[in-house]
């Protein structure tokens, strides 16, 4: 999955110099300097950020001049922004929206085929859910298609396992556990809760097209606790880069609620992060399952490593970190007048955008947590992100498929342990200086090698370095 990998937004490159100067910190983490179609002008905290077409661009330049990113976290509120005219396009139409933006001739409703997940998480290190019994009660105790039809739009499905079946071998092994209450509450007695317990349920209220009603589901959650499995929860909400932090690194005694949307087209951006040995988010990581997936991620040929990937998606079965809850069908709304995109990976390229003026509005559920995106997984930092700063490749518009940007090729050897990436000449950064090869081994040396002076970042655990290459260079244990 090499070529997928280096193509996702966290790999981008900026100037070995910017990173050595600002110590992975600071300016770094507010001001990218990338080589892509926009630059950012300024981040108006609270408010907006705003991009400005790159004349200098390498390829095809931006077609409007400025790139404008506002945010709202309630569907309503930015349907009504785009039904008022003062933005152009819009993330994530809330499901009882998708027919109001159908009718309504002055907008285009945007479907969106990224693969996701709406998980409910727990983690071993607390009581009870330390005891796999009590977790294999809990998969059994959810009604997950009450869920799926009360609360996600037409096209939204119950998964039979964590990764989308539009993945291959997303969705080798057996399938998920049918709600049977009768059987979890049994369970649950015999592992030593005959009148269930007390715990939290946390959130953070982001509209996802993996989670579209936050708060409601939540509640739905603690509803079906008490009635199916006796088990008292409390709702608690949390500031989003809180709960990112909280939750990753399995801080979080209790159950929460999150999910994932595709980054890239590959089995392992679902179960290597999530699953991986280095992944502390559900606990104490399983080698039933961690040790499998990193002998099938050594492996190029999907029909080869299908045998290993029904192995790892039976452990977590079997093994329950979290219970798969829902793949959510989304979409994406603009003005009727636009030329735009809704691509399956990543987020809206702006730079194709045509809005007929000189400016494109764009707006998404919640402020970035940081711009230097080596250190971030949440999707509002990201989407951001891929606009400015380019990684070595890049995927396509309509397809998950992988095209040269600011390597013209990357080529293995014969076992693929050895990528010769050669780079496009005359590529320049926002600030003037000429991309070299130095440029990308400061990039990816401050994000893997834990002990680079520059390996700083806004949380300090680079996340998707860690978990999709199995693993920190010089991590201290």
């Amino acid at each position: 999955a090499f070529l997928a990998k280096a193509a996702f937004t966290p790999f981008g490159i900026q100037p070995r110099e910017y990173i050595e100067s600002t110590g992975g910190e600071g300016a770094l983490l507010e001001q990218p300097i990338g080589t892509g179609p926009y630059m950012l002008e300024s981040w108006n905290r609270g408010d907006s950020l705003v991009y400005k077409r790159f004349d200098d661009y390498w390829g095809e330049p931006a077609i409007a001049e400025t790139f404008v990113v506002r945010w709202a976290s309630e569907g309503a509120a930015r349907l009504l922004e785009l039904q008022a005219g003062t933005v152009d396009q819009i993330t994530n139409v809330s499901p009882d929206d998708f027919e109001t933006v159908r009718s309504d001739d002055s907008l285009q409703l945007l479907p969106v085929a990224n693969p996701n997940i709406l998980y409910l998480g727990m983690t071993n290190t607390f009581e009870p859910f330390d005891n796999p019994d009590v977790r294999r009660a809990i998969a059994m105790g959810i009604d997950r298609q009450r869920i799926v039809d009360n609360f996600y739009p037409d096209g939204s499905v119950v998964p039979t396992h964590f990764t989308p079946c539009s993945i291959p071998n997303g969705c080798q092994g057996e399938d998920w556990y049918d709600f049977d209450p009768e059987a979890a509450r049994a369970m649950l007695a015999d592992a030593g809760y005959p009148d269930g317990f007390e715990s939290k349920i946390y959130y953070r209220d982001v509209f996802r097209g993996y989670l579209p009603e936050p708060g409601l589901v939540a509640v739905e959650f603690q509803n079906q606790l008490a009635e199916n499995l006796n088990i008292d929860v409390e709702v608690v909400v949390m500031e989003s880069g809180e709960f990112i932090a909280e939750s990753t690194d399995g801080r979080l005694d209790g159950f929460h609620l999150l999910g994932w949307g595709a980054d890239y087209p590959h089995v392992t951006n679902f179960l290597d992060f999530h699953f991986s040995g280095s992944n502390p988010q559900f606990g104490d990581p399983h080698p039933e399952i961690f040790e499998t997936l990193e002998a099938a991620s050594k492996i190029g040929s999907v029909e080869e490593a299908a045998p290993l990937y029904e192995e790892a998606n039976n452990a977590i079965r079997d093994l329950v970190p979290m219970v798969p809850i829902a793949n959510g069908s989304s979409a994406q709304a603009a003005r009727a007048g636009i030329t735009t995109n809704a691509p399956p990976f990543g987020a809206v390229r702006a730079e194709f955008v045509d809005t007929g003026t000189d400016t494109f509005v764009w707006m998404q559920n919640a402020e970035p947590i940081g711009l230097w995106c080596a250190d971030q997984t949440d999707g509002e930092s990201l989407s951001v992100c891929q606009q400015a700063v380019e990684p070595l490749l890049n995927y396509g518009v309509d397809s998950g498929d992988v095209f040269p940007a600011l390597a013209t090729s990357c080529e293995p050897n014969e076992d693929s342990t050895v990528w010769t990436c050669t780079l496009r000449e005359g590529v320049k950064f926002h600030d003037g200086s000429d991309l070299d090869a130095n440029d990308v081994v400061a990039s990816w040396a401050a994000g893997i090698d834990a002990a680079n002076p520059s390996h700083v970042g806004t949380t300090g655990s680079f996340d998707y370095y860690s978990y999709l290459w199995d693993g920190l260079m010089n991590a201290s244990e």
